[in-house]
Formats: C-alpha cells, structure tokens, sequence
C-alpha cells in the first residue's frame, strides 16, 4: 500500500526514539522561520472585517488533556496530565506570532513576562492576564 509516495510508513516508536535525541528548539525556530514568511501573504487577508488602524492581536491559552500513563512528565491534577497552549494571533491575518508550551499548571499571567510588546499595536485578552 503506497500512501504520499512512502512503501511502508515508520513505526510510531522509531519516531519516538528519534525525536528523544533532537533539541525541541530545532522545532522552535523552524516554526518561527515560517511564520516570518508566511505573515506577510496574509497580510491583507479580509477575516477582520472591522476597519480600525494598527495591529490587533489576541492572546489565549489552550488546556490540552495527556494521560498520564503516556506522558508522565505532564501531571496536571492527581490522575490527569495536561499542558497548555499559549497563542497570540495576529488578527490581520489568522497567523500565529507567539506560540509557548507550557505545563498545565502554568497560570496565563506567567506568559505575559515572554511576549515582546509592539509599540501602538492592541492586544485583546481576558481576566486571566490581569495581575494587580
């Protein structure tokens, strides 16, 4: 069975053991390298129809259920496991510009210390982020 050109597909624990011995930042900066290319195609995109001048950006958190019996590195409660997914998009065109993972027991605020802020740009988000 042929399946995108490939004989036979790999073994999901030879794909495991391979990513063991790669540095996650490999990773990291390959998605940042083509974030950088494709933001500007999506630039003018018309999903944000409302007309305002600047940049918007929204900024949420996704919780990701894991079992724990797969991933025990992830303990979120007593028997779950769970991490979280940080995104800001750009609104201009649906792109990520910032994306973190963390453990779920990471509170939204935390995050905020990691974002670098663009001067006159608008970031919508909820009470999480809201630390007094």
């Amino acid at each position: 069975m042929y399946h995108l050109g490939i004989k036979k597909l790999p073994v999901v624990s030879t794909l495991t053991r391979a990513n063991e011995s790669r540095n996650w930042l490999i990773y990291q900066d390959f998605a940042h390298y083509l974030i950088k290319i494709v933001r500007p195609l999506y630039i003018d995109d018309k999903a944000f129809t409302i007309e305002l001048e600047g940049t918007f950006y929204a900024l949420d958190s996704s919780l990701i259920d894991l079992s724990l019996s797969a991933f025990f590195w992830a303990k979120y409660k007593r028997n779950k496991g769970a991490i979280k997914l940080h995104t800001l998009l750009d609104l201009r065109g649906n792109i990520p510009v910032f994306i973190q993972i963390t453990d779920g027991k990471t509170h939204d605020v935390n995050i905020l210390d990691n974002i670098i802020f663009e001067i006159g740009a608008y970031y919508i988000m909820d009470k999480a982020y809201i630390d007094f």
